[in-house]
């Protein structure tokens, strides 16, 4: 389940509480062993009517759920685990009264099996990153080349050589994927296009194309890439740096169905070589977010802002 009970949520965990246990003794037995604070029971006016008393009890707990996150989620882990409802056929109208449970479960299932695995994903994420953050801390020699990469990516800010530049920048890119294990092949041309460079990671074939410009990099150039990587295999996605961004019409026009490129900018690469996080994290992390919102440019900052969301 994710952090925030969603409001639909919300009210399909009201229906499915109240339709499986049809008397206050059952529900209120149910709770006590859900809740990590039971005492909150105590607070509720069991002299009203079931649902109202639910009802009061999910209000309070969604009304502060980074306090009640762990009680929310086990309430409806718990609601999700009933599989069957012979305390409630052997009622009269228990036919009925079964069937109005098993649907408001199911219900309620659709809501919150989709944020748990969003929620393993972001957590496999986070502890993939925190390894490789430990892991590069462990490896000085790994480290003293991340180093020397940082000085000669900082060297090429302050060439005046601009053709030169985005040349060198090709063979910064390269061994930053070298010392990142992604078998990255150097620039090459195929067919009449030029590709900038390409690498793999967890099976995945990416392209890969820089541009140092002083405009931001516009939607003819993000076009012109997207159908080099269109052109090849399915399983293919292309990275494009831009160190001065991009224009806010190419990534908008990019961010819709079918999008096949990731951005990077020059903030992005410096928090590659500033060790803030590394390279493979930082890819995954706008790979997940534009496979989950269409949105293919997650800026580092932005990765900062939402923490582990």
């Amino acid at each position: 389940m994710a952090k925030r009970l969603s409001p639909a949520a919300t009210v399909a965990l009201k229906e499915a509480l109240c339709a499986v246990y049809w008397y206050k003794a059952d529900l209120r037995s149910f709770l006590q062993q859900c809740l990590s604070n039971a005492a909150v029971l105590s607070t509720l006016n069991w002299d009203n009517y079931k649902r109202q008393i639910v009802s009061d009890l999910v209000d309070y707990l969604t009304r502060n759920q980074d306090m009640h996150v762990g009680d929310l989620t086990r309430l409806c882990h718990e609601v999700c685990a009933v599989t069957t409802f012979g305390h409630l056929e052997q009622l009269d109208g228990g036919a009925e009264k079964a069937e109005r449970a098993r649907t408001a479960v199911l219900q309620l299932k659709r809501l919150v099996e989709p944020h748990d695995q969003v929620k393993k994903e972001r957590d496999d994420l986070a502890e993939r990153q925190k390894r490789a953050a430990e892991k590069l801390q462990a490896n000085a020699a790994v480290r003293l080349k991340l180093e020397d990469i940082k000085q000669r990516y900082m060297a090429l800010v302050m060439s005046t050589n601009l053709q030169a530049r985005g040349f060198e920048l090709e063979k910064v890119m390269y061994d930053l994927f070298e010392l990142f294990d992604l078998d990255p092949k150097a620039s090459f041309r195929n067919t009449g296009e030029q590709i900038d460079g390409a690498f793999a990671l967890e099976g995945t074939d990416y392209l890969f194309e820089a541009k140092w410009q002083q405009e931001p990099v516009n939607a003819a150039s993000l076009d012109s890439f997207a159908a080099k990587v269109r052109r090849k295999l399915e399983n293919t996605l292309g990275v494009f740096l831009s160190i001065n961004s991009f224009s806010q019409d190419g990534v908008d026009a990019h961010s819709s169905g079918g999008a096949v490129v990731i951005l990077m900018d020059g903030a992005d690469l410096m928090a590659v070589l500033e060790e803030r996080i590394d390279f493979v994290s930082l890819l995954l992390r706008k790979k997940r977010h534009a496979a989950q919102t269409g949105n293919i440019y997650l800026r580092f900052h932005e990765i900062l802002l939402r923490g582990d969301e």
